[in-house]
């Protein structure tokens, strides 16, 4: 068994509840039409998979309804019949250096499904969600999008928002987020966030990207950030290969980022891939890839430990009186 073999990964980011939620006949077990399948993880040595709940393939309006149903699939197909642990709190978080098991953690990707009540958020959380993105491209009751064009940044209502995030222990996401909104957010939130998956924009010129001034302050309060693979955020033009994430990840480290970078794919949120990265089977490969050119702890921090240190810091602790449900 070779080096890269060896490493786990930790991917903070893929959609595959959402294409479980619009086609119920999928098998997340090893379906092809899937990016994302318990046989790929294990395939590609993920110990850890950050599963969002996305709404925007739902038909209709955003509803909380849509939320549980995903957060419902989550229990039944990933952890069900995937074989999957789920990761809620802090102390579970030490588990994450055993091998096995596999873990699966969930995230909201924009909160209009919340539909602007603070107690929906606070039933995700009680129900095991612990990252809450902001926004996806545009407006909602919280904030402006990355797409919105006004740039605004939060509501008042998403003021209140943050302060319950900070308040309640779940963790903030500003991947999608609109710059004034990131910049509002670095200024009021308590704790520090991550972009979960969002790369550099010097690198490749797309509105998604981070602009250095914003990685700065991601590593500055000791926040994430997750390289994607989505093919036109890492190369102009979209015709992307493994090798140009290099690129990327040159840039972070010279601003200071070594460990606060990690990886979050969008598998299953993209039509077109990566030559190398089609799915999480493929991160074996790519740890080969990064361990010509970097030293081995640094590869081993980027693929799992410096994700696996921001959850052991800062997932909420299990108190005493609290049932796992």
């Amino acid at each position: 068994m070779g080096r890269a073999e060896q490493l786990r990964v930790a991917d903070f980011h893929c959609d595959v509840l959402s294409k479980l939620q619009a086609s119920p006949h999928l098998n997340f077990d090893k379906d092809s039409r899937l990016d994302v399948t318990a046989e790929r993880l294990a395939a590609g040595g993920v110990g850890l998979q950050v599963f969002a709940i996305y709404l925007s393939t739902v038909r209709g309006r955003p509803s909380f309804e849509s939320v549980l149903g995903q957060i419902e699939l989550f229990q039944g197909k990933v952890l069900g019949s995937g074989g999957l642990q789920w990761l809620r709190w802090k102390e579970e978080a030490v588990e994450l250096v055993r091998v096995p098991p596999r873990w699966g953690l969930l995230s909201l990707e924009g909160v209009d499904g919340l539909e602007g009540n603070l107690f929906y958020a606070q039933l995700c959380f009680d129900l095991g969600v612990r990252f809450l993105g902001v926004t996806w491209n545009y407006a909602n009751w919280a904030a402006d999008g990355v797409l919105e064009q006004r740039n605004g940044g939060f509501t008042e209502k998403g003021r209140e928002l943050i302060e319950w995030c900070n308040s309640s222990g779940m963790l903030l996401d500003v991947s999608h987020l609109a710059p004034a909104g990131f910049w509002e957010l670095a200024e009021r939130s308590k704790r520090p966030f991550i972009a979960s998956h969002s790369n550099v924009a010097a690198v490749c010129r797309h509105p998604r990207n981070l602009s250095d001034e914003q990685i700065k302050a991601l590593i500055a309060m000791d926040g994430r950030m997750g390289l994607t693979f989505v093919p036109w955020f890492v190369k102009n033009g979209g015709d992307a290969k493994a090798d140009d994430l290099l690129r990327h990840i040159d840039h972070v480290c010279s601003l200071g980022g070594t460990r606060q970078l990690m990886f979050g794919s969008d598998f299953d949120g993209i039509d077109a891939w990566v030559e190398g990265l089609e799915h999480p089977g493929k991160y074996a490969e790519f740890a080969e890839l990064l361990l010509r050119y970097y030293p081995e702890d640094q590869v081993k921090g980027w693929l799992y430990e410096n994700a696996w240190s921001f959850l052991s810091l800062h997932l909420p602790p299990k108190l005493n009186d609290q049932k796992i449900p």
